[in-house]
């Protein structure tokens, strides 16, 4: 199980938000307050966040950015030729991340073995507050009036709250 962070995504009225904590730690101690896990990729057209190892993480990063250069931002196709080189490359196979990526369109879940998974309601989340993220964004989706980048934000403050890999410094991106 991937710990020590959470990454939620939301997809509502047309816009798409990504949020991701910013603690970082190493073992059960806290040596970070405020990590960015979520960034822009493919000049802004693309949202990106992270959960596992920081240093797996950002490799993931860069093969992807890779490939959405290579396929012109593309990001279905990009995704997929992640996912297939992530789960046959030797190196890459053993790295300990999952992504969520998503553009104006599209939401992927990608991991290390092959996933490759389009959330069928717009929310996808990662990390080991994933699970109490993605609870709280459905019910905050269906029962308020807020805006995807309200109901990440709300979200994530109700994981920081119960869950000890999960902190209040909060990094949104939106499209």
């Amino acid at each position: 199980m991937i710990r020590s962070t959470t990454v939620i995504c939301v997809r509502k009225d047309g816009k798409v938000a990504l949020a991701g904590d910013g603690q970082v730690t190493l073992g059960e101690t806290v040596i970070k307050q405020g990590a960015k896990k979520v960034r822009r990729l493919y000049n802004g057209q693309v949202i990106a966040g992270f959960a596992g190892s920081t240093a797996d993480a950002f490799a993931l990063f860069s093969r992807f950015e890779s490939k959405l250069e290579e396929f012109r931002g593309n990001l279905p196709r990009a995704a997929v030729e992640l996912a297939k080189e992530w789960r046959t490359d030797r190196a890459l196979r053993h790295l300990q991340a999952l992504l969520v990526v998503a553009n104006k369109e599209n939401t992927f879940l990608l991991s290390g073995t092959g996933d490759l998974i389009e959330p069928d309601d717009g929310i996808a989340s990662i990390g080991s507050g994933g699970p109490l993220a993605l609870a709280a964004a459905k019910a905050l989706l269906k029962h308020s009036n807020l805006s995807a980048r309200e109901i990440v934000e709300e979200a994530l403050g109700i994981v920081g709250n119960i869950c000890i890999f999960t902190n209040l410094s909060i990094s949104v991106e939106e499209l």
